[in-house]
């Protein structure tokens, strides 16, 4: 079976499939970045789920919504291929039960992958390196930053807590682990 992947989950679906011996899961990354245009996920699914069209007997992508407004579950289902369920990564992390249970619409969620990737995947991108007034446009209705854990790392928690501080929010670490996107990948 193909996993065609955001690149940001590449590190924990390797480490799941390491950890679980599950051999028979290949896995295909597209470009962590396409999540800063979310109308290009799209295309980009469509074309390597048909490349792998007659090598593989199944292909699953482990993307959720992702920002493309039901656009990619659509595809997905004219492609015969399932996803994995939920908005965004940050809900399927924490489990999408909790997440919704949640109702947060004040924080702003990091991941082990945008920690790391902090500085490439927000700060440069909104231009904040550059124009650091912006900072209030882009985040003065959020109240906190939210580190969405999936490993035990005390150096990425220590730089999510100064991705906190830079971005002038309340720090808050949430242990997640993979949350369903274990589960989802252990029923493939």
């Amino acid at each position: 079976m193909l996993l065609i992947a955001c690149g940001a989950l590449a590190r924990e679906i390797l480490a799941l499939r390491e950890a679980n011996g599950w051999n028979h899961l290949d896995l295909q990354c597209l470009p962590a970045i396409l999540h800063n245009t979310p109308d290009r996920i799209v295309p980009a699914v469509e074309a390597a789920v048909s490349a792998a069209q007659g090598r593989y007997a199944e292909v699953f992508v482990v993307y959720a919504d992702c920002g493309t407004g039901g656009r990619l579950e659509a595809a997905c289902g004219r492609l015969g291929v399932s996803l994995v369920e939920g908005p965004h990564c940050y809900s399927f992390f924490e489990g999408n039960d909790a997440f919704a249970a949640r109702d947060e619409f004040t924080a702003f969620y990091l991941t082990d992958f945008l920690v790391r990737q902090f500085d490439a995947f927000v700060w440069r991108p909104l231009g904040l390196d550059q124009h650091p007034e912006l900072r209030d446009m882009y985040f003065g209705n959020y109240e906190k930053l939210v580190y969405q854990a999936q490993i035990d790392d005390a150096a990425l928690t220590e730089k999510a807590r100064l991705c906190a501080e830079r971005l002038g929010l309340a720090f808050e670490r949430r242990f997640t682990g993979y949350g369903d996107l274990g589960r989802v990948l252990a029923e493939l």
